[in-house]
């Protein structure tokens, strides 16, 4: 239709008649997937490295170097392996783009989905938050140190503040609603690839220093990480979910920093 983009006119050889017919939307783009071996090898680098990260920090930190650095190196252990695991993969069996292979995508519109994904992570902390309550199940925060502390400097605040809000929504979205989910797709149905994703970014956030202390960090994880998922599921980008994770985890810098918890 010369006049209308989302439909068709009847042309007789003379005219446009008045015979129209409305054009169907296009369908979506498939969901996306990776080999599984992609997924197997991201994820066990990246809880290889997370893991050992906080044993070589509490390591150094009898050396008493500027925190600053400490923030550098947990930054260069537990992301800068999986980054180059992700990175040779997609070269190697992938689709030689890391870009593609894990929907690194932002569109405008990704500024609204943003927010909305994050009220689903909320919404569903809450109601892990809850049963987590009622059956009493050991709940402490990996950035619970933090809280209160005078000698904290402006470098130590700005590093930690450039690991948690920019560094780690970037990575850990490309590895797990990247790589490993879709790598677990071409093996699996979305539902189950997701929760399995889920649960492994919860387990990536398992502090062996605090032990059982974890458990109930480690569920409210995995539901924010199964929203996450379906985020990245629905929408074949990340761009939502950074910005999601972003603002989880500057609210949970601001309240470690600030000490809101405590007053």
């Amino acid at each position: 239709d010369p006049s209308r983009r989302d439909s068709v006119r009847y042309w007789d050889g003379r005219r446009w008649t008045e015979h129209v017919a409305h054009r169907p939307p296009p369908p979506p783009p498939p969901h996306p997937q990776l080999p599984l071996a992609m997924a197997v090898g991201a994820i066990i680098t990246i809880l290889a490295s997370l893991v050992l990260s906080r044993y070589i920090l509490e390591w150094l930190s009898n050396y008493d170097w500027p925190i600053p650095v400490y923030v550098a190196i947990a930054g260069l252990i537990g992301y800068g392996p999986v980054l180059a695991f992700c990175w040779l993969a997609s070269y190697r069996i992938g689709s030689h783009s890391l870009r593609a292979d894990t929907g690194l995508y932002i569109r405008k519109v990704d500024a609204g989905w943003g927010p909305v994904t994050w009220l689903g992570c909320i919404a569903s902390q809450i109601v892990l938050g809850t049963l987590i309550l009622v059956f009493r199940i050991p709940l402490t925060s990996n950035v619970e140190p933090i809280d209160g502390q005078g000698s904290a400097t402006r470098g130590y605040i700005i590093s930690l503040l450039i690991l948690a809000v920019v560094a780690a929504p970037i990575i850990e979205e490309m590895v797990f609603r990247g790589v490993v989910m879709r790598g677990l797709r071409s093996r699996m149905g979305a539902p189950l690839a997701i929760g399995v994703q889920a649960v492994v970014f919860g387990l990536a956030h398992f502090d062996p220093v605090r032990g059982a202390g974890n458990i109930g960090l480690v569920l409210i994880l995995s539901g924010a990480g199964a929203v996450l998922g379906f985020s990245a599921y629905r929408f074949r980008r990340i761009g939502p979910t950074m910005i999601a994770h972003a603002i989880i985890n500057a609210i949970a810098m601001t309240i470690a920093l600030t000490g809101l918890l405590e007053s």
